[in-house]
């Protein structure tokens, strides 16, 4: 399963993303740069304890990252209130073939 990601909300100021910007994990791990934004490192950070679990079909209510349905949501590292930057909200979206 491919995993789309799409930046929900940005608190503070991210020099990277912008709301609405996208990058894709082809097979859950393979970032495909032409569906792709420009990647911060510290956002892959955030996701990189959940991206396997998300493509193999886990649901993300199962490991707390969603309320309900197939989106989960993660944020990236940056405590923005404390540095100046911005902390940037991730929607994970599950997309199957």
């Amino acid at each position: 399963m491919d995993l789309v990601i799409r930046v929900k909300e940005i608190i503070g100021h991210c020099p990277v993303y912008k709301v609405g910007d996208i990058f894709v994990l082809e097979e859950g791990y393979k970032i495909n740069p032409k569906k792709s934004c420009t990647i911060c490192m510290h956002s892959l950070s955030a996701i990189m304890p959940y991206h396997v679990a998300l493509s193999h079909g886990i649901e993300p209510r199962q490991i707390g990252l969603a309320k309900e349905g197939n989106k989960a949501y993660v944020q990236c590292l940056d405590p923005c209130k404390y540095t100046g930057g911005g902390t940037v909200i991730f929607e994970i979206l599950i997309k199957s073939d």
